[in-house]
């Protein structure tokens, strides 16, 4: 099976990574997303089985372990466990397409290690702090407690920015959807230069 290319998005909750990755499947059809197995629960009746998520208990989770069917799985919160899995990648690349990956921070870096050159990895941030705890309140899902926990979590995942191949500031989505259209396509071409440190967007 030819392999294709893997595009990683990372961010902290509330950088607006979704509504990119969202924007970049709409404008290329040589795109699919891949769709993280998770054990939380589903949000309200709109997420659906198999299309949001895989939904799987703890003890199908941890078989799949056992299986070795992860490319990487995370704890994310204590007995909250995501993971990408292999079935899924190969299930997009036989269709022709890139894989598209909307991931937490450090699952990015293991899918990038992982897909090695294959892969650009995309961290998104917003301009501070203040901004991002107003997008978080602003979504009205956050208790105070939560949203204490996202930005502790928030100020640990900033850390890991330059070990990413792009660091895009989300300032102004129409600005971020032309960056982040040219970045892929730059890439699909091969003519995007990738060095040590990460390029500022």
């Amino acid at each position: 099976m030819e392999q294709g290319k893997a595009i990683i998005f990372c961010a902290p909750s509330g950088s607006g990574k979704t509504t990119l990755v969202k924007h970049l499947l709409e404008v290329n059809n040589n795109l699919g997303f891949s769709i993280s197995a998770c054990t939380r629960d589903k949000r309200g009746r709109n997420e659906v089985h198999g299309k949001d998520y895989y939904f799987l208990s703890i003890e199908e989770f941890n078989k799949k372990i056992d299986e070795n069917a992860f490319v990487e799985w995370e704890e994310v919160y204590p007995g909250g466990y995501y993971g990408t899995l292999k079935t899924e990648i190969e299930r997009l690349w036989s269709q022709g397409k890139n894989v598209i990956f909307d991931v937490d921070v450090k699952g990015g870096l293991r899918l990038k290690e992982y897909f090695g050159d294959q892969a650009l990895a995309i961290f998104v941030k917003v301009p501070s702090m203040e901004e991002l705890e107003k997008r978080l309140i602003n979504r009205g899902t956050e208790t105070e407690e939560s949203l204490s926990k996202r930005l502790y979590k928030v100020k640990f995942e900033m850390a890991f920015q330059n070990r990413f191949d792009v660091v895009l500031l989300n300032d102004d989505l129409e600005s971020s959807f032309k960056k982040t259209e040219d970045v892929y396509q730059s890439f699909c071409e091969g003519t995007l230069q990738i060095d040590k440190k990460p390029l500022n967007l």
